[in-house]
């Protein structure tokens, strides 16, 4: 592999700034990630960690500064587009359909990224579509509950589901808003253990606050506070930034 391209950064954020009214909710925020990191997004409630996160994924649109994936500016774009280009989000609060069956919900996913929608054709059809689903499912250990209502799985395989919607939209970049979020002890350290099994083959943006999950999890921490960067370095490092425990670790 080329040492230049593998050191270019897969994601990387430009000044990016939103602005509400006279609220700043992300302020002039310089970014990058590497390929095959699992970086974790920390900081106090009302940070800048769901606003940085929704401009990335397409939900909201910077009111300055740039967002390059790949190289590539996608400042701006819709979130269908970027979620084609390679970059997929599974979210703080389920966003599932739960009359749905496990294989519909990560198919429509997989459809999302390789057909346009066909009312006519028959979903069942796209037999790439279904496969693609069902390996989705197995990489998050859900695959013998294919055809059971997403609805039935208990809350963590609930969340795990959604990962693996994520998944079959085959991303670069994989962005985790809070994932262990109402999650047992046994269903975090099965997620946790998902997780380092997928971050062999993807990107991974991760926010979170269970602190000793991220220490844990992630290469590398970015913290933000009042929409700005505060820190940035290895687990070790940021538990030992006093400029960190003051604004966040010890709340």
């Amino acid at each position: 592999m080329n040492r230049g391209a593998a050191s270019a950064p897969v994601l990387r954020t430009d000044m990016l700034t939103v602005r509400f009214g006279g609220l700043a909710a992300l302020n002039q925020v310089n970014f990058e990630v590497q390929r095959g990191e699992i970086r974790a997004i920390i900081g106090p409630n009302g940070a800048g960690k769901s606003t940085f996160f929704n401009c990335l994924t397409g939900v909201l649109r910077p009111t300055a500064g740039k967002i390059f994936f790949g190289g590539e500016d996608i400042t701006g774009l819709s979130s269908d587009r970027i979620s084609q280009k390679g970059i997929a989000r599974s979210y703080q609060i389920t966003n599932i359909m739960p009359n749905a069956t496990a294989l519909e919900n990560v198919r429509v996913a997989a459809q999302s990224r390789r057909h346009s929608w066909n009312m006519v054709r028959h979903c069942m059809s796209f037999h790439d579509l279904v496969e693609k689903a069902e390996q989705a499912l197995d990489k998050v250990g859900l695959l013998a509950k294919a055809k059971e209502l997403a609805s039935n799985l208990s809350h963590g395989e609930q969340r795990n589901l959604e990962i693996g919607i994520a998944l079959a939209t085959e991303p670069t970049l994989l962005c985790l808003d809070e994932p262990t979020a109402g999650m047992s002890a046994a269903e975090t350290h099965e997620t946790m253990a998902l997780v380092r099994r997928i971050a062999k083959d993807f990107t991974i943006l991760i926010v979170e606050h269970d602190m000793p999950l991220v220490m844990e999890l992630a290469s590398r921490i970015t913290v933000l506070n009042y929409g700005a960067v505060l820190a940035e370095g290895p687990p070790a490092e940021i538990q030992k930034n006093p400029r960190v425990q003051e604004a966040y670790l010890k709340t």
